[in-house]
């Protein structure tokens, strides 16, 4: 497969819908006692691939390529917690962080992942909550955008064999990731991140309801929480 040529991406900002929960709650608040908090802390610290390589344990990502700005936790999280099943542009051994250059075609993109997920474990109507980051997106990348014809196999909207393929040989030749046009939101553009200096200043924005019907998601609205003035 030939290398598709590369281009220089600015995007401020690019835009990422990732699960969540509102307001924040961690986990283990949830689920065990006070006197025992300090030491399922410490289990998750010697089990989290991000916690591990910010602790250098192991190497998932080149040293020259960690960021540690503000913000800096979650780009690194996607390329620390990696998907075992695989994603478009990865077979599953490596992280990707997956951007939109719109709000709505990252919506879109979230949608049709999250109606996969809730179809396979089959879940009942329930309510999904969603956090939207920004990031500032600046790199020399591997540009497909408006090649749907000479790289067809890779925007299958079914199979990823070449797309992973793809990622791959890109991800070996230290490419910074791929530009490509979006297969759920007409119109839209993505980038597939492969390296994390390639995004800066990463914040949370604003968070989303994805209403789950049982079959679908028909509904999505902003959640935002109205806090009355004091006199």
């Amino acid at each position: 497969m030939t290398l598709p040529p590369v281009r220089h991406v600015t995007w401020k900002p690019c835009w990422r819908i990732i699960p969540t929960r509102y307001p924040e709650e961690r986990l283990f608040d949830r689920v065990t006692e006070p006197r025992d908090r300090n030491v399922i802390e410490h289990l998750e610290q010697i089990t989290s691939d991000r916690m591990r390589q910010e602790r250098g344990e192991i190497s998932l990502i080149p040293p020259g390529d960690q960021v540690t700005e503000r913000g800096s936790t979650y780009i690194m999280a996607a390329f620390t917690y990696r998907s075992p099943e695989g994603s478009r542009f990865s077979d599953g051994t490596y992280g990707v962080y997956y951007s939109a250059r719109a709000i709505d075609t990252a919506v879109a993109e979230a949608r049709f992942h999250r109606e996969q997920f809730m179809r396979w474990t089959k879940e009942s109507p329930m309510r999904l909550e969603m956090r939207v980051l920004t990031a500032n997106l600046a790199a020399d990348m591997h540009d497909i955008r408006g090649m749907a014809k000479q790289f067809s196999k890779v925007y299958s909207k079914t199979n990823y064999a070449a797309s992973q393929e793809l990622g791959l040989k890109l991800l070996k030749a230290a490419s910074y990731g791929v530009a490509y046009d979006s297969v759920r939101h007409d119109g839209g553009e993505c980038a597939a991140l492969f390296r994390p200096p390639a995004l800066s200043h990463c914040r949370q924005e604003r968070h989303l309801i994805y209403e789950w019907d049982g079959k679908q998601i028909s509904k999505v609205f902003e959640l935002r929480e109205y806090l009355k003035r004091k006199k």
